[in-house]
Formats: C-alpha cells, structure tokens, sequence
C-alpha cells in the first residue's frame, strides 16, 4: 500500500526544477515528506509522460550537465541519426580518419569529429573496436589472430636457442664408479631461500656420512617465486640473491660434502620458467645480468661451478599450459635400469621403480612387474618450509629419500625419511632446533 502523501504536479515540477533552492534530490524528498527514490520515480513518470506529449509541465533531469537529457555524457542526442544503416555509419568513420591519416582515431576523437551521435554506429557494432574493424581501419580477428601466429612462432625461436644451451648438459659430469650396489640420495621442492633449514641441514649431513654413488636435486631446486603463480610485490624482487642462495648454501655444501659424487639437477617447471624469463631480457632479468657478470644457462644455475648435470629434454618453445606440462614431462633420468626420476608423477606409469616431486606431499604406490617383482614408488615431501610466506602449506611434508639397488638383480629398496620436529636418516637421528622452527606452530605442530 503506498502511504506517500499526494502531491499536486505543479507544486512538485517547480521544487523538482528549482535547483537553486533545492540542490539535492534530498531536499525535495524532505520539502514534500517523500522517499528520496519515490521522489526520483515520480520524476521519471512526469518526463517520460512529457516526452510522449502529455498536457503535464517540463520536468529536468538532475545531474546532467545542463539538466535538460538524461543521456550520458559521450552521447549528443542532437546528433543521433535514426534512418542510417551500418554502410552510412562506415562511410562517416572512415570520412573521419581521412581527415589526418596520420592519427589514430579513438572513441572521443570520433564523438567530438562526427556528425552522428554514439547512439547511431553503437546499435549496429556493439564496440568501436568492432566499428574500426568493419570500417578497415584496425585488423580483423583472422588478421589480428595470424600476427599473434607470426609473433608466437618468432619467440619459439628464442624460447629454442636459449634451450639448446640446456641439451647434453645431463651427462657432463657423468661419475659412475664401478661396484655392484649403488646408493642415491634424493631431495625434491626446495625452492631456493624458502627451503626448510632443519631439511637442508639433515640432506647435507646426510650426504656427507652415505657418501652416495648419486645425489639427485628433483626438480624446483629453484623458486624465483617472482615469476610463480603467487603474487609477489616487485619491489621485494631479489633475483640474483635468490639464485647465489642457491649457489652458497645448497650446491657448494653439498660439493665440498660429496666432491666425487654425481649430481644431477632435473629441471623442474621453476627451473624452466626461470630459463625462458631470462631470455626475454625483461627489465627485472637486467639487474640479474648484471650482478650475476654476463650469463648462460649454466653460468646462471651454477652448472660448471659445482660440476652439475642439468636434465632438461623439454622444449622451451612450447605456449599453451597443456603443450608446456607435456614438454616438462620429458624431464627424467633412469638410473641403472632400476629406478626412474622425475619430477612429475606421470613417470609412475613407466614400469619401473622411482620417484617424483612437485606435489610436496609423501605419496606411496606399490606396482608388480615380472621382471622388477614387487616394487615401490615414490611421490616425495618437499625440501621447502611448509610456512610460506606466500602460500598454503599446511598440507604439506618435508622428506628425504635414499634409494638403493643391486644393479646385477635390479632389486631395489626404498628409505624415506619423513621430516617433522625430528627425523631418522640412514640410522642417525636429527632433532630440529629453535633456530630452524623447534616449538613453532607455523613449522610443525605441537601434538
């Protein structure tokens, strides 16, 4: 039921119009005891019954530049011409780029050039990018589509020249003494300065008292979480510091611990986005070529230095989301006819024991092959805090594989060591210490 009280038109139209006194819509609803809203609908009845040539007084628009329309600032109602078609509106576009051929023609050039209103061209192209294509004066989509065709392929060809530096390099310091029983000490995930220091200690100690025949780096060795799917302020970048992180405290501990050790890197999807965005030479890769003296793939992941093999069969060149992950899944190494490694999970399906990373989460299967017998695989936790700073990882695990075999049978045995407040690796106990978390909720929960 409406309980506005009825005001007379006349004594409403004069308040409505006299702005003067009443400049706000507000004021008239509190002269006349009226909802503000009843007050705007009762002005839009009378304007439009006016417009429709009803006997009742003008009534103003409120809020337009010179009261008089209600139509949007871009549109002159003046100039709206209801008999042209699409070909006339072209023809008045393309009127208006001639004019100086030299000039890109916007959406205001046009309003303040043309002598039709928005209203006219916009019924029939939706969008003055659209109005420009009809008219010729932009590409067309296929025209469009093929220049992003030619542009794709020529950063291919980028993508591939950076990526041939990577091929050959998984065999370069190939170190595979002799002896029946081979030993390999695994670490997955550790993203460069967010690894777990209680983790990167134990792997390091750990190295050190096995000395194994192969220690394999499984992939995100590095973050660079600048270029990841978190979201990272640019100003907090530190590139170069992030990768000599790499360098200083987990590549040259782990060679002076091990200086007859193979290691192997196998490129992660981290380790490739990082390649590919180094190339493009984007202002941020600026800073990190020049703290870090010039670079290749190898002088930048430290490959010579530490005498690293990088195991990296993708190609860099691919675009799409699905092409890419099909590439990376190229990335694995067999070691000895007995285990696999790789840093994603589809390797499981090879038939062979082994592992994977990227998922930070310890995972089990157990498969049977007839010629393996019953064996395992492996999905490892991480090297990496589980308290990031830019993430969720509540979810995840710490751990460290050593993996085993007798390369004559090809039986093999797999030791995973989960990570918590304290481990077990190879028989010696680790305990974490406050400095690396010990008694903090956000490292390990209390039990």
């Amino acid at each position: 039921m409406n309980n506005a009280p009825k005001i007379p038109t006349p004594e409403f139209v004069e308040a409505f119009n006299n702005v003067e006194k009443y400049p706000t819509i507000k004021d008239v609803a509190g002269l006349f005891g009226l909802k503000v809203q009843t007050v705007k609908n009762r002005a839009h009845r009378l304007r439009s019954a006016w417009r429709a040539g009803a006997d009742v007084p003008q009534i103003i628009a409120r809020g337009t530049i010179d009261n008089t329309h209600e139509a949007p600032m871009s549109e002159n109602e003046e100039l709206f011409m209801e008999n042209w078609g699409p070909e006339e509106c072209v023809a008045e576009l393309r009127r208006i780029a001639e004019i100086d051929e030299t000039k890109i023609i916007t959406r205001n050039f046009f309003r303040n050039n043309s002598a039709i209103s928005e209203s006219t061209w916009n019924r029939y192209f939706g969008t003055f990018e659209e109005f420009k294509r009809q008219a010729g004066i932009t590409l067309s989509r296929t025209q469009h589509k093929l220049e992003r065709e030619i542009a794709t392929h020529s950063s291919r060809d980028v993508y591939r020249r950076i990526g041939d530096e990577r091929l050959g390099r998984g065999e370069k310091y190939l170190r595979d003494g002799s002896g029946r029983w081979k030993t390999i000490l695994v670490g997955s995930d550790l993203h460069d300065i967010e690894v777990d220091p209680f983790w990167l200690r134990v792997f390091i100690d750990t190295a050190r008292r096995t000395q194994p025949d192969i220690i394999c780096l499984n992939g995100d060795v590095f973050d660079l979480a600048e270029f990841s799917q978190y979201n990272v302020d640019p100003r907090e970048w530190d590139i170069a510091g992030r990768i000599k992180f790499v360098w200083d405290e987990i590549f040259a501990p782990l060679r002076e611990a091990c200086p007859n050790t193979q290691i192997d890197l196998i490129e992660g999807n981290h380790e490739a986005r990082l390649v590919k965005l180094v190339s493009e030479a984007t202002p941020a890769m600026k800073v990190v070529l020049s703290d870090l003296h010039g670079w290749s793939v190898a002088k930048l992941l430290g490959l010579d230095k530490y005498e690293i093999n990088y195991v990296a069969k993708a190609d860099l060149a691919a675009f799409r989301k699905s092409d890419v992950n099909k590439e990376l899944a190229k990335n694995w190494r067999n070691y000895y006819d007995c285990f696999i490694a790789s840093h994603f999970p589809h390797a499981r399906a090879m038939g062979l024991p082994g592992w994977n990373g990227h998922h930070h989460r310890h995972n089990i299967w157990e498969s049977y092959s007839p010629i393996y017998g019953t064996y395992e695989w492996h999905q490892v936790g991480a090297g990496h805090v589980r308290a990031a700073s830019y993430c969720d990882g509540e979810r995840w695990s710490n751990g460290i594989l050593l993996a085993s075999c007798d390369t004559v049978t090809k039986s093999t045995v797999m030791d995973y060591s989960q990570l918590t407040d304290f481990t077990v690796v190879a028989g010696e106990f680790y305990y974490r210490t406050e400095e690396e978390g010990a008694g903090s909720l956000a490292v390990w929960p209390a039990r």
